[in-house]
Parts: structure tokens; C-alpha cells; sequence
């Protein structure tokens, strides 16, 4: 099995202006590989590699605003780094947002089109991960999320709990996948979600059979043709697995 997430893809009306407010928040540059698509990735990056997780952003025509199950963290590594990254953050174009966190010590924000995120107070354990310290999946049962994406990615699971579940590259790099119980967890369509790459691609039907039977299902989000397979995992939240183009 060599199944890993390779990129965040993240749906929006103008895939240009938020994928420019991503580049500039991460530091990171900006390529296009066709109309509609904006990739982000760090300067002078050799895709794929564990050190990352990149973004895509995807134009579609009517992106709904919903409650986020998927959403990032952004690491820092001090008070005075939390303050000036939020400040510059907000001068990009974000805004803040109130999900009923209420008194915690990281910051809620939002893209320019409404994607909530996290800039998150030090933590040692993303001292290491670059600026993505986390890609969050909100759910309800972090143990059986565990137990599916342990078999369903070539990561290391680093912890499980009843409210928290902890998976990151093999290789001992780039950000952590983390799983968090969440009452009320709406079966939503995402705007966000994990595009995972076979290694090597063309194991892409043989990778789709595994997942099935690990119990992922079939999604249609309007893809219609296209060289990749959505997929929901057991709480319904979409994924791709890439395919050759």
C-alpha cells in the first residue's frame, strides 16, 4: 500500500484571489495547471513530498458557506509570532470568525471566501511541520475514523482517544492529520477536503478497490469524467483519489 495525502483542495468562487491570499499567508508560491485551478505549494517544492501538504484551490460556480468539517491550522512559534501573524492575516483580507469557540488561546479566521481556520498558540508538537501545523477533520467517532484511515494511508497513527485521534507522514514530516470529536456533526457537501495520490498512480483502481472494502463509498459532487475518484469515508466526508490525467 503507497496511498498519502498529497494536497488540501479547497473550492471557491475566484480560485486566483484565494489562492493568492493562501500563497502570501504560507509564504509559499503560486502555479496554475489549467483554467479554474490555482495550485500553492512552497517555493522551490519537488511534488510530491511528505514536507507538505499543498493546497489546490478549484473554481466552481456556487460554493456553498457552511459549517467546515475540514479546515487548517496554521502553526506558530511564539506570542509575539501569533499576534503579528494574525495582524498580517487580517491585512491579507481575513476575517475573524466566531464558531463558538469562545475563550481560547488560538484565533479564529476566515479566508476572503468565508473557509474558517486556525492560527494556533506555540505548540511544541508542530514546532516541526512548517506553516500548516494540521489538517482538522471535525467528527464523531475519532476511533472508528482511526481505524479507517490507519488501513486507508501510508501514515503513522501517533494517538487515539474517544476526542482525538493523531496520524502523520511515515516519513516523520510535514503536518499531522488530526481527527476531533464533534457533537453535531452535519452530513454537509465540503468545500474542503484531501486529495490522496497512489504511489504509483496507476495502482489508482486497485487503491479505490482497497478503500471500498475498508468501507468507503462512492460520492458524486458533479465531477462527471475526470481521472480521479471521489470517495466518502465513514462519516461522509468526500476525498479524491488522484488518477493519471
Amino acid at each position: 500500500m503507497a496511498l498519502r495525502p498529497v494536497q488540501v483542495n479547497i473550492k471557491a468562487r475566484d480560485d486566483a484571489a484565494v489562492g493568492r491570499f493562501w500563497a502570501d499567508a504560507l509564504g509559499w508560491g503560486v502555479s496554475s495547471e489549467g483554467p479554474g485551478v490555482t495550485n500553492i505549494e512552497p517555493i522551490g517544492f519537488d511534488w510530491p513530498d511528505p514536507s507538505a501538504v499543498c493546497i489546490d484551490v478549484v473554481s466552481v460556480p456556487d460554493p456553498e458557506t457552511v459549517k467546515y468539517r475540514v479546515h487548517l491550522h496554521l502553526a506558530t512559534t511564539s506570542a509575539a509570532h501569533h499576534a503579528e501573524f494574525v495582524a498580517r492575516l487580517q491585512e491579507l483580507g481575513a476575517t475573524p470568525a466566531d464558531i463558538g469557540q469562545g475563550d481560547v488561546p488560538w484565533t479564529v479566521l476566515a479566508d476572503p471566501e468565508g473557509n474558517v481556520f486556525c492560527v494556533l498558540e506555540p505548540r511544541d508538537i508542530y514546532g516541526d511541520t512548517g506553516p500548516i501545523a494540521a489538517v482538522v477533520v471535525e467528527c464523531a467517532d475519532p476511533r472508528a475514523m482511526a481505524a479507517f484511515w490507519d488501513q486507508a494511508i501510508d501514515w503513522t497513527l501517533h494517538e487515539v482517544t474517544d476526542d482525538r485521534a493523531v496520524m502523520r507522514s511515515s516519513k516523520g514530516v510535514g503536518p499531522y492529520l488530526e481527527f476531533v470529536r464533534t457533537p453535531a456533526v452535519e452530513a454537509v457537501k465540503h468545500r474542503v477536503h484531501l486529495d490522496l495520490l497512489p504511489d504509483p498512480v496507476d495502482d489508482k483502481p486497485a487503491e479505490v478497490a482497497r478503500l471500498t472494502a475498508l468501507g468507503a463509498t462512492g460520492a458524486d459532487i458533479g465531477q462527471g469524467e475526470v481521472p480521479w475518484t471521489v470517495l466518502s469515508d465513514l462519516e461522509g466526508n468526500e476525498f479524491c483519489v488522484l488518477g493519471r490525467g
